[in-house]
């Protein structure tokens, strides 16, 4: 275990983006969340989403965000998970369930690309 926090203590100095692998129950996200707190130095958001749990267009609308009328229900413009973690952390669990089409804009997210024509956010990501 003490091996597991000199880990994080080396990386939460990075700017870098970090990946977090291991099997089920390993406690993946407790080490996002020490990293994450160690990162920022400040009460930077800390946003988990477990991307196996949700449909691929409710997973999208909650990744990105979407405008008003954008689709039925779409009664307000809704910031999506990357814009409300803006200089925090977003831990996205299980991104293997995802549809590949999903997995390719989170990628351009990654490298700052653009998503779609009404998602522009630049985020500051890690």
């Amino acid at each position: 275990m003490l091996e597991v926090y000199k880990m994080i203590a080396r990386v939460s100095d990075s700017p870098a983006s970090v990946l977090i692998t291991g099997e089920s129950g390993t406690g993946k996200e407790l080490v996002a969340r020490g990293d994450s707190r160690a990162w920022s130095k400040t009460q930077a958001p800390f946003v988990a989403v477990n991307c196996g749990a949700l449909t691929e267009s409710l997973l999208e609308s909650e990744l990105f965000g979407h405008v008003k009328g954008s689709f039925t229900g779409a009664v307000a413009n809704k910031s999506g998970i990357f814009e409300q973690a803006q200089a925090g952390t977003v831990l996205l669990d299980e991104v293997s369930e995802m549809s590949t089409g999903l997995q390719v804009k989170l990628l351009r997210v990654f490298t700052g690309t653009r998503v779609s024509a009404s998602w522009r956010q630049r985020i500051n990501r890690r």
